[in-house]
């Protein structure tokens, strides 16, 4: 069976590293480099790219592509004998004990999945199984096929203990698909290796999950200027910029992964309730966030209830959680803390809105 990854996660719309000048003199000549330490290779359905520029620090890149490998053989769904596999296979017969590194994320997407409601879904993975879309596999199922999963996608049978560290499906043929979250979640653990490694400066790319640690090399006063990806153009090519420091930035997409048939698209995204891809009028929705495991099942939620109920959601967050929404018809909505900092291109076809769209 072809080894694959989840499909929620799977190369999400991407966001383009904007950084102008870069080849000016670095601001600390003893820490920072002029040129990254930079290493990509192929993990998580993806192309994932890491860049440092601490002096000095390029054999972290092995640590941390080192942490990616050991995430996608616990997390992946169809590779024999990873954890995600053992849970599924075990779906209706007992409890499986997960490692410490799996658990936390456990954990978040239980904790997701509550709080949307099931707009995020960590059992969505009866539904998703079917359709394959993103894979050579890919077909629409039959209405029966559908009408016999869709009891098994319901978050509230999902056991997790926390005292023994155990993962119990409650029905048999129920199936965990954490593409909505893993690939969120390995960005942080790529984050930590570089703290612990003594990185300060660096962009974590895991195929559109986006982080940018500390400021940027230009000086320690200047943040990073982060693209927001067309979703109607090839990737690299954005529609605004924003500014940070320490930021995740994840975006979900309808552009990369779908399915044709009979002249209908479906998207990658699932309703829990009809068992078919969402259609409404949204093409992307990025999350901006401190931590990408957030970023990562947000996008999904928000892609989810749609632009009011999703940016209502967003606007009761912290402020350090932000979103944007493009819709296909070009336009372009902001939650409350980037209305005055995103930066549209002047040459884009997009409108940043005021108000939100009528339900």
């Amino acid at each position: 069976m072809q080894k694959r990854w989840v499909k929620f996660g799977l190369a999400l719309l991407g966001v383009t590293l904007v950084l102008a000048g870069c080849q000016s003199k670095p601001a600390d000549k003893e820490t920072l480099v002029k040129k990254p330490y930079e290493k990509s290779d192929y993990y998580l359905g993806t192309i994932c790219t890491l860049r440092i520029y601490n002096k000095d620090k390029e054999a972290v890149l092995n640590k941390a592509f080192a942490r990616i490998k050991k995430s996608e053989n616990q997390a992946t769904l169809t590779k024999s004998g990873s954890e995600l596999d053992k849970i599924n296979d075990n779906a209706g017969v007992k409890p499986v004990q997960v490692s410490k590194d799996m658990w936390p994320l456990m954990e978040k997407a239980l904790h997701y999945s509550q709080e949307s409601d099931g707009a995020f879904d960590m059992a969505i993975g009866a539904i998703t199984d079917l359709w394959q879309i993103g894979l050579p596999g890919a077909r629409v199922p039959a209405q029966a096929e559908i009408d016999q999963a869709l009891p098994l996608v319901d978050y509230h049978d999902v056991v997790l203990n926390k005292a023994k560290r155990t993962v119990y499906l409650k029905k048999k043929g129920m199936r965990l698909d954490f593409g909505g979250i893993a690939k969120g979640y390995i960005a942080d653990q790529v984050k930590q290796v570089f703290k612990e490694n003594g990185v300060t400066s660096a962009v974590i790319d895991l195929g559109g999950n986006v982080i940018v640690m500390g400021h940027s090399p230009l000086g320690k006063n200047k943040p990073w200027t982060v693209g927001i990806q067309d979703p109607k153009k090839a990737r690299g090519e954005s529609v605004g910029t924003i500014k940070g420091r320490d930021i995740s930035v994840v975006t979900a997409g309808i552009y990369e992964h779908y399915l044709k048939k009979d002249g209908h698209t479906y998207i990658y995204l699932f309703d829990r309730h009809t068992g078919y891809p969402y259609e409404n009028n949204l093409a992307s929705v990025t999350i901006i966030s401190p931590k990408s495991v957030d970023g990562d099942a947000l996008s999904n939620a928000v892609f989810n209830k749609g632009i009011v109920e999703g940016m209502q959601l967003i606007n009761n967050k912290p402020k350090n959680i932000q979103a944007i929404m493009i819709t296909k018809d070009n336009k372009i909505y902001l939650s409350n803390g980037l209305k005055k900092t995103f930066k549209l291109n002047q040459d884009s076809n997009y409108q940043v809105e005021k108000q939100l769209p009528t339900k």
